[in-house]
């Protein structure tokens, strides 16, 4: 059965595609996906049709965008989108164990939602938290440091009613309305924003080149930040100055590259033609002299 999506859902799909120049709003189909999927909890074939009524596109364009990225799902999808990441550097620090845990604790593999609905178990290629391995998120924020019991009471409390509170960030929203996020619109629930430093180790790099004396050559942490005014006049000296030295050093002729002696050229080639008619033989061959034999 097609789905028929809100007028909220269409007010805020006509906000999107205000955001962008008349004649390039089929950018704004990333933000029109994820506000379908905030209805929705996935991408149906519904949503497809509706990005592409509204954008004047067909849906095999929509579709193939909507196949491309995974953060689009196109199969229903439970309210907490769990993933753990079972890249080389999580998968050494224990990784796939977390994986293996939560899989048979829920009952499920890869891709798959419990029979409740309430999650999704993916296993991720790479979450780039390296510094914090083993990582999992959920809705994509992250646990960091988890091991397959801290896993287990994380999906558990879920399953509960709970919201745990990630490692870092604000505290979790279901899908949908991280959907709502990720369409460019503001969450207003209390706690839906926080702020946060990096952590111990992402700052461990950092921390070493001061402690020996490392930094880039001529880098100014104080530069300031150019307007948009300033900006686009660099890049009119920029672009006037290209233009300018384009002019004084006008593209090489088509012709032969100078050095090229084209008769001498043309006689040894002769030369060479006659001796093997002459002699029944194969082509020339040229010796370290450059003189035909």
């Amino acid at each position: 059965m097609t789905t028929t999506f809100t007028e909220e859902t269409r007010a805020r799909a006509r906000e999107i595609i205000a955001r962008y120049p008349a004649d390039r709003s089929r950018s704004a189909l990333l933000p029109l996906l994820h506000l379908v999927q905030s209805e929705e909890g996935y991408v149906s074939p519904a949503g497809v049709e509706f990005c592409a009524e509204v954008l004047g596109l067909n849906k095999a364009q929509v579709g193939a965008v909507a196949t491309f990225y995974t953060m689009y799902k196109r199969k229903p999808t439970g309210d907490y989108l769990v993933s753990v990441c079972t890249n080389t550097m999580c998968n050494v620090l224990g990784g796939q164990e977390v994986y293996d845990t939560l899989a048979e604790h829920l009952g499920v593999g890869h891709d798959e939602t419990t029979e409740d609905g309430k999650i999704t178990l993916e296993h991720a290629e790479c979450l780039a938290a390296c510094d914090y391995g083993p990582v999992m998120t959920v809705n994509y924020d992250f646990f960091d440091n988890v091991d397959p019991q801290g896993a287990v009471g994380v999906v558990d409390d879920l399953r509960a009613g709970g919201r745990p509170m990630p490692t870092r960030g604000a505290r979790l929203c279901t899908l949908k309305e991280m959907a709502v996020q990720l369409a460019g619109f503001a969450d207003e629930r209390e706690g839906a924003v926080a702020d946060g430093g990096p952590g111990v180790p992402s700052l461990r790099g950092l921390r070493l080149a001061e402690q020996h004396g490392i930094s880039v050559p001529g880098f100014d942490p104080h530069t300031p930040i150019r307007s948009k005014a300033e900006a686009d006049k660099a890049a009119e000296h920029a672009k006037a100055a290209q233009a300018a030295g384009a002019a004084a050093n006008p593209p090489a002729a088509d012709r032969k590259p100078a050095g090229d002696n084209a008769g001498a050229q043309q006689r040894n080639l002769k030369e060479a033609e006659a001796g093997a008619g002459a002699n029944g033989a194969g082509p020339a061959v040229a010796s370290e002299t450059g003189v035909q034999k």
